[in-house]
């Protein structure tokens, strides 16, 4: 008879393990189907130039960045200053790819904020985030010489991010290749 009562008991207490559990967990640390799996082919019209495009195909044979962003992201403008300070560094391309915005909008805020992108692409119905398993702006991917996206970043780029993760992982790739 008591042991009927405790039931209730047991499980919430199971239940609120977990949700303990789940609190200690980064959230930018979402695991992607597509880590060690070839990039997404895309050809995307250029933000500046809508008759020049950019393909996956482009980029063959580089390491680089692709960084998904928006002008109307928040989060975007806090990454911002990490990309101008990366693209200046010189360490690899890094390729934006604009998500869902409006292409003047997007021009008048890379004018606006600087501009730390080889070149940028236009994802204005946002396919390619879709292929690319975009969650959320901004996200960014480190693809390989061979196409194959070897990490992903959810969230904003920050400065330990790229000390600490992204420019080892690049010196890797690049030594690998």
């Amino acid at each position: 008879m008591k042991a009927k009562f405790l039931v209730p008991l047991v499980l919430f207490l199971v239940l609120a393990g977990f949700l303990g559990l789940g609190l200690t967990l980064n959230p930018r640390l979402v695991p992607s189907p597509l880590i060690d799996k070839p990039a997404p082919e895309f050809r995307l019209s250029q933000l500046e130039n809508p008759d020049g495009y950019v393909s996956l195909a482009d980029m063959r044979g580089k390491v680089w960045l692709l960084n998904i962003w928006a002008s109307w992201c928040a989060a975007c403008l806090q990454e911002h200053p990490v990309l101008i300070d990366l693209a200046r560094q010189q360490v690899v391309p890094i390729v934006g790819l604009n998500y869902k915005d409006g292409r003047d909008d997007a021009i008048g805020w890379l004018h606006k904020h600087g501009d730390p992108y080889t070149t940028s692409v236009m994802d204005a119905d946002g396919r390619v985030g879709i292929d690319y398993g975009v969650y959320g702006v901004p996200e960014t991917f480190l693809i390989d010489q061979a196409g194959m996206i070897r990490y992903k970043h959810i969230g904003p780029v920050t400065p330990e991010a790229v000390r600490d993760l992204i420019l080892p992982k690049i010196a890797e790739l690049k030594r690998a290749g």
